[in-house]
């Protein structure tokens, strides 16, 4: 949505620039300061509240999502303001919003870092309905490609759509996993059901049943409610776990026996309940490597990996790049007046590696058009870092372990350090990043 037809209030001190980036995002899209005051908002999240901006802006963030006098981590929620402010980490967590209808609805909110024009720190806060309307469909367009490894990998994709098979995606952050998964949703037999997505990366290990199975009023300290769980809301769709990997080992057994049975309870219940899940997993791990390290189960995986498929990264699909770059050009400017790519800048976009796949590629964009001042982005506007040389496996030499190592310090040499970028980079939050760098000892500097 370009800048001249988007709705935005904001106060004095915001930065335009961090303003024009709130601009380009598709999704509900609010700035939040230390003292939980919206100072930024676009017209979606209005939309979604109800509410004008100048109406919002100047509202405590939980006196409008929560409908409650007190930030939500006082309510039980793990709080990104919370995280970002105190722990100093962006989190992805979900959370029950009460939108413009006044009814409750489960939503998935990406914290992101975000710096005024004054130095302030602030939170971005982006949100994803987690209920998929009944009917919708996974917009075709976006699987942009020609390249042989990105047909072939359609041509899996929707052979594995008419299966009701488990689905097991590998790829690595930010080939666009998720998508893949809608992609076979909207082509299975359970299309006109709902598509639920948890990101078990980003779920604290103690709200992890919860968050699966539900819970019963007053099951523990800070429920005031009856919660569904994610099984339920999936009922007669799709789950899809993403970062599968992630799933705490002692949580790995609750969720073997509802895959077997479709059988579970509520956290505080007693009354056993069904669900008709169809169930798609993705990750960037080797999860047979992770079963010999004893961090996952082995009966799990052959239960989630009914059908496995790899999904290839962008350093592979290099005939892809500017059909792709073009389409994310447009999305990310309403489709108005979109960006061109100089020669020079498709040129530097195919020499380079991409670790971070499309998301990387996405965020690029996004800051090279606002650099755009005529039309053409030109290869010095995509602020490019020095050149990665991506960690290929060699079967002869190093160990698993040593190109994890050797990745992450080759993305820490890239980004000088700059660890958020880093974990932006792979798809991560800064937390999970912090706890590779600690294993691998590269978290002293």
């Amino acid at each position: 949505m370009p800048f001249s037809t988007l709705v935005m209030t904001r106060v004095s001190d915001m930065d335009i620039e961090l303003q024009s980036l709130i601009d380009t995002h598709e999704q509900p899209f609010v700035v939040i300061d230390r003292s939980y005051r919206i100072v930024a908002a676009n017209q979606r999240y209005c939309d979604a509240y109800g509410m004008t901006p100048a109406a919002i802006v100047g509202q405590q963030c939980h006196a409008v999502s929560h409908h409650s006098q007190r930030p939500c981590h006082e309510n039980g929620e793990h709080c990104p303001h919370q995280a970002l402010f105190t722990q100093g980490e962006t989190v992805e967590v979900l959370h029950t919003h009460y939108h413009a209808d006044n009814q409750p609805e489960r939503t998935r909110i990406r914290g992101h870092r975000l710096r005024g024009a004054d130095g302030e720190l602030y939170l971005g806060e982006q949100l994803f309905p987690l209920e998929a309307e009944a009917g919708s469909e996974c917009d075709a367009m976006q699987m942009i490609g020609q390249s042989p490894a990105f047909l072939s990998c359609v041509d899996n994709l929707a052979r594995v759509a008419e299966s009701e098979a488990s689905i097991l995606l590998y790829g690595e952050s930010g080939v666009g996993k998720e998508l893949a998964a809608r992609f076979i949703h909207a082509r299975s037999n359970r299309a006109g059901a709902a598509f639920i997505v948890i990101n078990c990366a980003a779920v604290p290990e103690s709200l992890f049943e919860s968050e699966l199975f539900g819970h019963e009023r007053g099951a523990f300290s800070g429920s005031n409610g009856l919660k569904k769980g994610l099984f339920e809301l999936a009922d007669s769709g799709t789950l899809f776990l993403d970062e599968v990997g992630e799933i705490p080992l002692a949580m790995q057994a609750k969720l073997l026996r509802v895959l077997e049975t479709g059988e579970f309870r509520r956290v505080g219940g007693t009354q056993t309940l069904t669900a008709d899940v169809r169930v798609v997993s993705a990750t960037n791990r080797r999860l047979l490597d992770e079963v010999d390290a004893k961090r996952f189960r082995l009966d799990l995986y052959y239960r989630l990996a009914g059908i496995d498929v790899t999904l290839p990264p962008l350093r592979e699909r290099a005939a892809d790049l500017p059909d792709l770059a073009n389409f994310l050009l447009k999305r990310l400017t309403g489709g108005q007046s979109p960006c061109r790519l100089a020669p020079d800048a498709v040129a530097a976009l195919q020499a380079y590696d991409f670790p971070g796949n499309v998301r990387e590629l996405r965020n690029l964009l996004q800051h090279a058009v606002l650099s755009c001042r005529d039309g053409t982005i030109r290869a010095a506007d995509l602020r490019l870092p020095p050149r990665v040389a991506h960690v290929r496996p060699d079967a002869a030499s190093a160990s698993l372990r040593d190109m994890e190592r050797a990745h992450l310090q080759s993305l820490l040499d890239a980004h000088q350090g700059h660890r958020a970028r880093v974990a932006a980079a792979l798809g991560v939050t800064e937390r999970t990043l912090y706890r590779k760098l600690k294993q691998h000892g590269l978290g002293k500097s």
